[in-house]
């Protein structure tokens, strides 16, 4: 039946490839809740599982500073909303597509689902690169991307967040469009806001911080800590920045971190002041940041910053960005955990390698989950009218992160597959989901 239930996907879904991967990738973990819950397994219900609820594309047309009109394609997907309003961010990077926004939300039901918070899957986003863009260029795109989405959201229906391309100046002005539009101060609506406006302490660093609350409670399991391990980060941005800053704070040496053209390998611990300047104030390459170090690091064209030797590897950056080859590189070198920190940054053959290898290994939709997490607290807040302290934002984040590994690591254990946060992952999610949209009938 699963088998049949994907070739459904396959010929409706056709060239959608991380779609499909996102797909098999949970499909490969129900066999063992086929056999033991098959009230739950029925072939319709699978099928309205794989099928997005609603997908939207629409035009965005805007002009930039010397008057030139541009049009780019804008995206929402709302998987499932069994759980509550579909919930996730917008991306602005010249990849997205309907294929990659739709892998996106369908991982989205599921972490969503994980944080134990009332709240469904969905993704957004555009083609459009704000990279090199003057703020100005920026704002009239982001305007212009409103005035088509606010059709499609609401804090009881749909509330975006940001994701790669889009943080605290792009929230902003596609709040402000909202607002205008609708004539209402709907906070609920958009997460990610400043916090003098609606937003919440702990949301730029929550889901880099909620990474390493995870590895550390997947580590402790075999009685490791992360005082005293070597730590090598992929990306440099808000993910990557803030996993590198908890993971320092809980006594590891983050050696190396990387962007799209290199990385930057520094062993006696990034400055991690200097990095924020570079990469989240200034925007300037990571190179940029080995200049003003000086002697102690050492920027690398190109290359894979998998080749540093680690005892934990955290992926931040993109999806299937470690490959088979990396893995087995990292392997080589004594890796004990990997953690993934951005959506399906491991391609299945590598993920398989590390398994193969007994390396801790924690999915996206489980490792990464910090982020909607605090994002959810923000939409808790803003019903609420109120403003939680960083200090208690940060500790529900981390009670939410040890109850993700806690369910993980049980549903595994229950299920029969010891130390598979994988198959954890996955059959807790699709439980949660699969028994919601179970009682609320055929819909």
């Amino acid at each position: 039946m699963l088998e049949e239930i994907y070739a459904h996907v396959l010929r409706r879904n056709p060239g959608e490839r991380e779609f499909h991967q996102a797909v098999r990738e949970v499909l490969e973990s129900l066999p063992v809740v086929v056999e033991r819950r098959p009230e739950l397994c029925d072939g319709s219900l699978l099928d309205r599982l794989c099928e997005p609820e609603r997908q939207v594309i629409f035009r965005v047309p805007w002009t930039d500073d010397e008057g030139r009109v541009h049009v780019n394609r804008g995206f929402r997907v709302e998987f499932n909303s069994a759980l509550g309003p579909y919930k996730g961010g917008l991306r602005f990077h010249p990849t997205v597509n309907l294929d990659i926004v739709k892998f996106l939300a369908f991982e989205q039901t599921f972490k969503n689902a994980l944080t134990g918070m009332p709240i469904g899957g969905g993704k957004g986003g555009s083609d459009f690169d704000p990279k090199g863009r003057s703020d100005a260029e920026v704002m009239r795109f982001c305007q212009s991307f409103m005035t088509e989405l606010q059709r499609h959201i609401g804090e009881h229906t749909d509330v975006p967040a940001g994701d790669t391309g889009v943080g605290a100046r792009e929230i902003g002005y596609l709040f402000g469009q909202y607002r205008r539009i609708t004539n209402r101060f709907e906070a609920g609506v958009l997460t990610g806001k400043g916090v003098g406006w609606g937003g919440s302490h702990a949301r730029p660093e929550a889901t880099g911080y909620g990474l390493v609350v995870f590895t550390a409670e997947m580590l402790r399991v075999r009685d490791l800590d992360l005082d005293g391990m070597r730590v090598v980060v992929s990306g440099s941005g808000n993910v990557a920045i803030h996993a590198a800053e908890k993971a320092a704070a809980s006594g590891a040496t983050v050696v190396a971190c990387s962007d799209s053209g290199g990385y930057v390998v520094d062993e006696g611990g990034l400055d991690l002041d200097l990095l924020k300047q570079v990469k989240l104030t200034d925007r300037a390459r990571l190179s940029a940041y080995a200049e003003q170090r000086g002697a102690d690091a050492e920027y690398r064209e190109g290359g894979r910053v998998w080749d540093v030797a680690c005892d934990v590897a955290l992926p931040c950056a993109t999806q299937n960005e470690l490959d088979e080859d990396a893995a087995r590189t990292l392997i080589g070198n004594g890796v004990r955990a990997v953690a993934e920190g951005a959506n399906m940054p491991t391609t299945p053959e590598a993920v398989r390698a590390l398994r193969e290898a007994d390396v801790l290994f924690a999915p996206g939709k489980a490792a990464n989950a910090g982020g909607v997490a605090t994002s959810a607290l923000e939409m808790q807040q803003n019903a609420s009218r109120t403003l939680w302290t960083f200090e208690k934002t940060e500790d529900r984040l981390t009670e939410i992160m040890k109850h993700i590994h806690h369910t993980c690591h049980e549903t595994a254990e229950r299920y029969g597959r010891p130390g598979d946060y994988v198959a954890g992952a996955n059959i807790a999610g699709f439980e949660l989901v699969g028994e919601s949209m179970q009682a609320q009938g055929i819909i």
